[in-house]
């Protein structure tokens, strides 16, 4: 058992009496903020427990087990790209075709014979992910559009940031090496005022609020515990990891213009749904608990080009 050095008496230097003095005033203000908010402070401990469990905060690139997730409702065309694209070495691939109604799920079992079809039990994109996300059995899961915007090239990234340390890597449009083909200026307008409100209101400084390219650890699953079905799930998601007190890096992403087709995102409808999250969400300033602004991971001008796919199967 390690001890404390003296402090007092002969054997005590000026510099161990000043650190025992701060360790003991250190030790009476934890000890006073958890009576005050212990269910909060329990929760931090408890992810602190388990992250020592899974080995660290770091890890090591060979033993990762990777999930990705994919939603995807009438991506047919789409997931020739997407899937073409995705890093060797993965663990899984989640699909949820949803009720897609065109060849989605046979052009995934082509293309990567060993998908998961994930079936869910009511419509939206927050169901498709929180019966993805119950189903996953990687160390790391991973969230990826199917329509193309989002670049699998990217997933090394996001990967390296969970292994460096992080709980949540979450994706931005806004930061050296990020950028958007496929923002409209409405939304660009509509997405920045949501971020600045949801900083505002939450005591967070995220750079991209709606934004779903995210990762993060399994066993953040309980406290990100998904519970809503439509597209503003990816700002409950990215709210409640901070609310977690999970450690957090930005990670630099360009998005890429939808291949085919239309988005079944709704601009004022959508936004509607985001702003009433951030509302629901919020949790006073004396509950908080404290976490570190995110981390940014930058990357330099990134080529926003495709590969094609390896077998068309048109």
């Amino acid at each position: 058992m390690t001890q404390l050095p003296p402090t007092g008496g002969p054997e005590a230097t000026n510099g161990h009496a000043a650190e025992a003095l701060l360790a003991v005033d250190a030790a009476l203000s934890e000890h006073s903020a958890y009576r005050r908010n212990g269910y909060r402070q329990t929760e931090r401990e408890l992810l602190e427990e388990e992250r020592r469990a899974g080995g660290g905060r770091r890890g090591n690139h060979n033993a990762t087990r990777v999930s990705v997730v994919i939603p995807a409702l009438n991506e047919g065309r789409n997931l020739r790209h997407v899937l073409s694209n995705l890093p060797d070495g993965l663990f899984e691939i989640l699909l949820v075709p949803g009720s897609s109604t065109d060849d989605t799920v046979a052009v995934a079992r082509t293309l990567q014979p060993g998908v998961r079809v994930i079936e869910q039990t009511r419509g939206g994109k927050g169901n498709a992910l929180a019966c993805a996300f119950a189903e996953c059995s990687g160390d790391i899961v991973i969230t990826l559009d199917a329509d193309g915007s989002a670049n699998p090239e990217e997933i090394p990234a996001f990967v390296g940031a969970l292994l460096s340390g992080a709980d949540f890597a979450k994706g931005t449009r806004f930061i050296q090496g990020g950028g958007s083909h496929d923002m409209t200026l409405l939304r660009q307008l509509g997405n920045w005022g949501l971020t600045r409100l949801a900083n505002l209101l939450h005591g967070t400084r995220y750079t991209d609020l709606c934004y779903g390219y995210n990762a993060f650890w399994r066993r953040c699953l309980p406290q990100l515990n998904v519970d809503i079905d439509g597209f503003e799930v990816e700002t409950l998601i990215n709210l409640r990891a901070a609310k977690s007190g999970m450690r957090v890096t930005e990670v630099a992403s360009f998005e890429l213009e939808r291949i085919h087709g239309h988005s079944n995102l709704k601009t004022f409808r959508d936004g509607w749904r985001v702003l009433g999250t951030i509302l629901r969400e919020r949790v006073p300033r004396h509950h908080r608990i404290a976490h570190t602004p995110p981390g940014r991971l930058e990357a330099g001008e990134r080529r926003a080009a495709r590969r094609s796919p390896s077998a068309p199967l048109d």
